[in-house]
């Protein structure tokens, strides 16, 4: 379908995976991944409107089988196009609960979703990112991470377990594929994103939350660093976040 350079952006919202979109759309086709449909047509419908590329597909991250099918659509219809960036921001698995009051489903759900989803994800964009060495910017991989990927808070053990294995996993990925000229980055947001959901949250500072659209600035710089720079990870919070 097209030839210019590919992105692939797992697990879209209309906060932070939409803004990711937008931004890379402005250079790349762009491939957006979600559960749900309703998820990701806004931001489709929006990047071709404006003359952008943007295909839309719903999946399962933590089912290889279903991930398999997403990119065997994805061969097809961008068959000719080198993939430049991948973004696995899942935020999938998020439970807060005393431990004790924690289901064996709960926690491993934390994993699933991030460690195990990571692992899929990785799994098949790596290859494709090993070929794409003649772009104006490195081949990138980035991995979303939380306060909870260095932190484990109470009542977080779920989703702190999922979110430690996926940072793991980001810093093994950009050891062993660092030397071999691909990018990998791992991002740590913490404090609250400025998303409709969180609209009415009570915030002492009227600029207190994370924008989006910083955000996907801050992946896109990352995309853009040169073999000389890569920087592994990243900390972004709002200028009042306590930490």
């Amino acid at each position: 379908m097209a030839t210019k350079p590919l992105a692939i952006v797992a697990g879209v919202g209309p906060g932070t995976g939409a803004s990711i979109a937008r931004k890379f759309a402005q250079a790349y086709s762009v491939v957006v991944l979600a559960r749900n449909a309703d998820n990701y047509n806004g931001v489709v419908n929006e990047i071709n409107s404006y003359g952008g590329q943007a295909l839309g597909l719903s999946v399962d991250v933590s089912d290889s089988s279903s991930l398999k099918s997403a990119f065997d659509k994805i061969a097809q219809q961008y068959k000719d196009a080198p993939l430049a960036a991948a973004v696995f921001n899942s935020g999938g698995g998020f439970v807060r609960k005393p431990f004790l009051e924690l289901t064996e489903e709960e926690f491993a759900q934390g994993y699933k979703s991030q460690g195990i989803g990571a692992f899929n994800f990785a799994q098949r964009t790596l290859p494709l990112l090993q070929k794409a060495t003649s772009l104006t910017h490195p081949p990138t991989l980035i991995f979303t991470g939380a306060t909870a990927s260095i932190k484990g808070s109470a009542k977080f053990s779920a989703f702190a377990t999922g979110k430690f294995a996926l940072r793991a996993l980001a810093q093994s990925l950009a050891r062993e594929f660092g030397p071999k000229g691909v990018h990998v980055s791992h991002v740590i947001i913490d404090g609250v994103i400025d998303i409709p959901r969180t609209k009415e949250w009570a915030n002492e500072h009227p600029d207190g939350k994370l924008d989006p659209g910083a955000i996907a600035d801050a992946y896109w710089h990352l995309h853009t660093q040169p073999r000389t720079t890569f920087g592994f990870e990243l900390d972004l919070r709002p200028y009042a976040e306590r930490w």
